[in-house]
């Protein structure tokens, strides 16, 4: 079996090792998508959103940050078109992540790009990241493989915690407040990430931003930070290659 193929291009046993590995890098987040589950439950059921628009906007979105803006924004009865764009606004990430593994996974199969879409949550994105970066001899089936590896325990539990949290999220007393995972799921991913001035920069003005501007209505101001923070960043790796080729 080990000598067997998978698309010509790995081992059986290595595409299963590969995915092992990512399991058991995926396990740890359960710390925080258990909680943040359990509270896009409570608050889209406290919204007022029943059982069936609760599930569906897990399932279909499978965006938590996206998910809680786009509910809060309801909450303050907002223009569609303004949940929408600022809904768009805070998953633009997704698409950086897109162009980032696009190298790793553009000649996969169409179904294998399509279910790599579905399932680009920030947690896969930052650990196949690292490990591709790590393993840069890995074949593509290994890389599809430790992707789905990731996955795994992440996706499937935040339905799960996104249904306990709808059924029996008035129950859960407030001591727990599960709204840290929010934060700590972020600040989890977003600070090994943290390695060039470009990335410093870029974090810097959002924060800064944000809370500048956080006494605009429905969100705009986490808008205006987060294209400011991009601009910021871009232009700071400009400089940085600059001085880098004068040097040179």
């Amino acid at each position: 079996m080990s000598d067997m193929t998978v698309n010509g291009t790995a081992p059986k046993g290595a595409v299963r090792a590969a995915y092992w590995r990512g399991f058991r890098h995926g396990l740890p987040f359960l710390l925080v998508i258990v909680p943040f589950g359990l509270l896009f439950g409570v608050a889209a059921t406290s919204a007022g959103l029943d059982l069936v628009q609760v599930m569906g906007f897990s399932v279909m979105v499978i965006a938590g940050a996206a998910q809680f803006t786009a509910l809060q924004l309801m909450g303050d009865h907002a223009p569609v078109v303004l949940i929408l764009a600022a809904s768009l606004a805070v998953n633009l990430r997704m698409a950086m992540y897109s162009a980032a593994l696009t190298p790793h996974f553009g000649k996969a199969k169409t179904w294998q790009k399509a279910l790599v879409a579905y399932f680009m949550v920030d947690q896969a994105y930052a650990m196949a990241a690292n490990e591709y970066e790590a393993e840069p001899d890995m074949s593509r089936a290994e890389k599809l493989a430790y992707y789905a590896g990731v996955c795994s325990p992440v996706c499937p539990n935040w339905y799960v915690a996104t249904l306990v949290g709808a059924l029996v999220g008035a129950q859960i007393p407030p001591e727990f407040a599960l709204d840290f995972a929010v934060p700590i799921t972020f600040l989890a991913m977003i600070g090994p990430a943290l390695r060039t001035l470009a990335h410093v920069a870029a974090a810097a003005v959002s924060v800064v931003g944000a809370l500048a501007l956080s006494f605009l209505p429905s969100g705009v101001g986490l808008m205006i930070a987060a294209v400011a923070a991009m601009v910021t960043g871009a232009q700071v790796e400009l400089w940085v290659a600059r001085r880098k080729a004068v040097r040179e």
